[in-house]
């Protein structure tokens, strides 16, 4: 059984940070479960593309407000509390906050806590051993 709280990642390489997002990774690839989770908060009035062409992410907002774009179809998604979202096809997308916005992520498969998003928003796939 694994037990952890935020808290106790926040300032250790779990707690991975840039200028206007943080991500705390309470679950990763080394854990050995076939998924990470993320606590993920992004700042107010922010733009943010991603795409994962390695993963299937799962995004449920618990705290906020913004703008999902789906950048392959076309189509616009306004976020609040509650919504969740699935990348389930590998969709490019765009964020777009209105104000902070706090996330629960699931990854599959893992990440493990090294990867950094690329000029496209990608995340390399990295395999545990």
């Amino acid at each position: 059984m694994i037990v952890r709280t935020t808290d106790e990642i926040t300032g250790t390489d779990r707690d991975v940070a840039a200028e206007d997002w943080r991500s705390k990774r309470i679950v990763l690839g080394g854990d050995r479960v076939g998924f990470s989770f993320h606590e993920t908060t992004i700042q107010p009035g922010t733009v943010h593309e991603f795409h994962y062409q390695n993963h299937v992410e799962a995004v449920w907002l618990v705290e906020g407000e913004g703008t999902l774009i789906d950048l392959d179809n076309n189509v616009t998604y306004e976020l609040g509390p509650g919504s969740m979202y699935l990348l389930n096809g590998h969709e490019r997308h765009r964020v777009e906050t209105r104000t902070k916005m706090r996330m629960l992520c699931v990854f599959n498969p893992p990440v493990t806590g090294k990867e950094v998003h690329d000029e496209n928003g990608v995340y390399p796939l990295v395999v545990v051993e």
